[in-house]
């Protein structure tokens, strides 16, 4: 009796067991299906239950659950903001090659009238999503532009970068996107200035191609460009960092023109008495290169070659998808001292699970001061340490798994890499696991985790901790260092022993410190692939 909820919770539970015991695929599409049944359903407590399922189950069987994609989407729709973003996060991970058209048109629309709180996320996977399965280059720039367009001031610096890096690496279409991004620029773009630092940046690379091409459907002059560029400069509400992008790209414009640059040398020599101290500082150095050092502002500012793209998905295949997990930034300094804090990882119990940071230190009493400082405790598994010694051997807790304590066992075992996957993506950071299955021990997984920084500013006093069931064991070695450069990486190895060969889930934590703010984030990794614990 569905029109019950007695009913709706006997089929959910029944959909539940046909998916931990792994059914043969017509058991699970049959549960697909009723959660499907569910998005119909008028409680939204039902279609949030559902929603939640599919995207677990989304990783198992991708075909079943493709076939309720139209439901999904009208999910998007739902005034309720906790099954939208349960909608959005799913349609995400059905996105493939086959339905990357359809798709991007809905979210698109979805992206032009979502809350601000959408706008920054929904971008970013967009983007995400255009570079991963994109049917041509035209297409791509075109949903990018879209983006830039919708999203407004939330878009994120990933975007914005990535725009940039893709128009430079496409040349035959480099003409196309000055004249498009020429005609947003003619708009009012104070609500969309990641739009206008792409403009700029784009019109002043390749202005002369806007001026000059024959292609060109609109004739634009030197002093229409001009004029545009000085509303940028001077309007107060264009932020600082999208003026520093418009006087760049108008010095660079006066290589690019034909005509005499006495105009756009007059509007740089202004900022040299800006009130604020970059502006102004370019404005004194780009001033230098129209008077003593005119004979080199043409070599300092021809054309950049073309930037090699940072590829963040490279698979094609549908059913890899990572699920993102949308998660606040918490301000306060982490406390990296206190238990209850790790707790707080698996939900404040301290029975569910391992919690486990990596711990670097010249004496071998450390160890157990750790241990004084998780005693008492009942975790359920080990809580394991790497350190070092001032011999430079490994000293481990004495226990009965001697196998997960040996730290040269990632060197001297024989293993076959499974797969990779993104676990967590925001901000600029960029976490990547690769898996390996030791051959002699094959209930043990090792994960090479690469954290990424593919922002602007550096990363200080990072630190990885993860926690997993405390059906499973793990080990966290220590990482390659704690600051991540712009541009940089540093990695990590985590062990982990599985001895029931259980599905296996993490739930990780990140602490870092970017431009004097400290960042605590915080995440679960649900889809590991099947290769790493069956």
């Amino acid at each position: 009796e569905t029109s019950k909820n007695v009913g709706n919770t006997i089929l959910y539970e029944t959909v539940l067991s046909i998916m931990d015991i792994k059914s043969e695929s017509g058991l699970r599409v049959l549960a697909v299906n009723i959660l499907g049944r569910f998005l119909l359903n008028n409680d939204k407590n039902i279609r949030y239950v559902a929603l939640n399922t599919l995207l677990k189950t989304v990783y198992v069987d991708t075909s079943a659950v493709q076939r309720h994609r139209t439901t999904i989407l009208e999910c998007l729709k739902d005034p309720d903001v906790s099954i939208r973003r349960r909608a959005l996060e799913l349609s995400f991970a059905l996105v493939n090659t086959n339905n990357v058209r359809t798709m991007m048109k809905e979210l698109l629309l979805f992206l032009e009238r979502a809350d601000p709180e959408f706008k920054a996320q929904c971008s970013s996977n967009i983007v995400h999503a255009a570079e991963r399965f994109a049917p041509n280059k035209r297409w791509h720039l075109d949903t990018l532009l879209r983006v830039l367009v919708a999203a407004g001031n939330y878009v994120r610096d990933d975007v914005v970068s990535s725009t940039i890096q893709l128009i430079s690496e496409a040349q035959s279409q480099q003409t196309y996107m000055v004249q498009q991004l020429w005609q947003a620029l003619e708009q009012d773009t104070a609500d969309r200035q990641p739009l206008t630092q792409v403009a700029t940046w784009c019109i002043g690379e390749y202005g002369d191609s806007l001026l000059y091409s024959p292609d060109s459907p609109v004739k634009v002059t030197e002093a229409d460009v001009i004029k545009v560029y000085q509303r940028l400069l001077y309007s107060p509400q264009n932020s600082v960092i999208t003026k520093q992008y418009t006087l760049l790209s108008l010095t660079k414009l006066s290589t690019r023109f034909n005509c005499p640059t006495d105009k756009i040398q007059e509007v740089v020599e202004a900022f040299g008495s800006h009130v604020h101290m970059e502006l102004q500082q370019r404005g004194v150095e780009f001033t230098q290169l129209f008077g003593k050092y005119d004979h080199l502002r043409r070599p300092l500012l021809e054309r950049m070659p073309a930037m090699e793209v940072s590829r963040t998905h490279t698979s094609e295949t549908n059913g890899e998808v990572e699920a993102e997990v949308i998660s606040d930034t918490i301000p306060q300094a982490p406390d990296t001292q206190d238990s209850n804090a790790l707790l707080v990882l698996l939900g404040g119990d301290a029975g569910e699970g391992d919690i486990v940071r990596p711990v670097e230190t010249t004496k071998s009493t450390d160890n157990q001061d750790l241990l004084d400082l998780l005693g008492g405790l009942d975790i359920g598994t080990t809580i394991s340490t790497t350190n070092s010694n001032s011999n430079g051997l490994p000293i481990n807790n004495n226990n009965n798994n001697n196998i997960l304590m040996d730290s040269t066992l990632l060197d001297t075992t024989p293993s076959s890499t499974v797969s990779e996957l993104v676990a967590y993506e925001k901000n600029g950071l960029r976490l990547v696991f690769t898996m390996e299955r030791l051959v002699e021990t094959p209930a043990t997984t090792v994960v090479h985790v690469a954290a990424n920084n593919q922002s602007q500013s550096p990363f200080t006093e990072f630190l990885f901790q993860a926690a997993v069931p405390k059906t499973f064991q793990l080990q966290m070695l220590p990482p390659s260092g704690t600051v991540i450069s712009p541009g940089g990486q540093i990695t990590q190895t985590v062990k982990i022993i599985n001895p029931n060969r259980t599905m296996l889930k993490m739930r990780i934590r990140i602490n870092y410190t970017c431009n004097g703010a400290p960042v605590q984030e915080q995440a679960d990794v649900n889809n590991f692939p099947p290769e790493c614990w069956q």
